[in-house]
């Protein structure tokens, strides 16, 4: 198999501002596997709050490469020789897993999640997420995203409050809140008490990340059900988090992987958890590789290319929500502006 990559800039069309920091150019890389003249593709999303970068994927890329053998088919010796090799970078290893999937789905002529034996109708509908910001600049924001049917606002800022009764005032959708590790426990009880009369759906990780004593403590005083996101990478994180949240937010650059992800959703409902599958920033490319396991969940927050000025492949996500599941194989993703077959 031949590996390569290069860099893949997105530019997001506002300043995405959230508790870990603030960015509106995000540094991703474009893999490209091939085999017997099929070409396969997938895209690295780091995040630096989890240790990753770009410099850091072309070197795990670069060092994996001579250990993929020659058989795009052998997932688990592939996986297994990377666990030898894994150091971390988990967004490199999705992408490489992502190119895999998507070559062999072109080489056999069918979707990625029918291989996986999914129904590609029974997909939910995706929120858009809108980042941090001071009033004025959420109701411009807001503007651009009101016809969305599920809006998840980013928290974290002494005016959070005031946001969300701004957005309720001219939004009837259903709304989500992601306060990125940002709060105590204390501060969350009393944040999301005064918000739950907004009729918030979830709150996502809204204590540090190992702190899963405090997310017990916040769901037991909460009437808004509690989600883990950046507690929760595997199985074994699950198990550790039960009795502790009502669901968990799993994405592909954490999990790394369509095949770990696979795992960790299993483990999340042998535990009785909910499902969502959100992102990073990224385009339509790493967005329709998770999109590949979205007949699993229960939520969707596979938006990041709504987020960008310009996305450069159309796939699986489509327009104000909606994100339908094609029947070209691989993942269906294109170049934007090539015409489909």
């Amino acid at each position: 198999m031949r590996l390569s990559h290069e860099p893949l800039d997105l530019v997001t069309a506002f300043r995405f501002r959230i508790a870990h920091g603030a960015s509106k150019g995000h540094e991703n890389t474009l893999v490209t596997l091939e085999q017997d003249g099929i070409v396969g593709r997938g895209e690295a999303s780091p995040a630096h709050y989890y240790g990753e970068n770009r410099v850091l994927v072309e070197r795990a890329l670069d060092a994996w490469a001579p250990h993929l053998g020659d058989d795009p088919f052998a997932l688990e010796a592939i996986e297994h020789r990377l666990d030898q090799e894994l150091d971390g970078q988990r967004a490199a290893r999705a992408a490489l897993e992502s190119a895999l999937h998507d070559w062999i789905g072109r080489r056999l002529g069918v979707p990625v999640w029918k291989l996986l034996g999914l129904d590609s109708r029974t997909v939910p509908c995706s929120s858009v997420t809108l980042g941090m910001a001071d009033p004025e600049e959420m109701e411009q924001k807001l503007d651009t995203v009101r016809d969305f049917p599920v809006i998840k606002v980013k928290l974290g800022r002494p005016e959070d409050v005031e946001n969300l009764r701004l957005i309720r005032r001219g939004y009837r959708g259903l709304l989500r809140v992601d306060a990125n590790t940002a709060w105590s426990p204390t501060d969350a009880v009393r944040v999301l008490r005064e918000i739950e009369p907004l009729g918030i759906e979830l709150v996502e990780q809204p204590v540090p990340r190992h702190d899963r004593a405090g997310l017990r403590w916040v769901r037991e005083r909460v009437g808004i059900p509690v989600f883990a996101d950046e507690s929760v990478h595997d199985p074994e994180d699950v198990a550790a988090l039960a009795g502790c949240v009502d669901g968990v937010n799993l994405k592909l650059m954490k999990s790394g992987g369509i095949r770990p992800m696979l795992r960790t959703i299993h483990a999340a409902r042998a535990h009785g958890m909910k499902i969502m599958l959100g992102s990073m920033v990224e385009s339509s490319l790493a967005l329709s590789a998770a999109a590949q396991l979205a007949p699993l969940a229960d939520h969707l927050d596979l938006d990041g290319h709504w987020l960008l000025a310009r996305d450069p492949f159309q796939g699986a996500p489509g327009e104000r929500g909606r994100i339908q599941l094609s029947d070209e194989p691989g993942l269906g993703v294109h170049p934007a502006g090539e015409t489909r077959a």
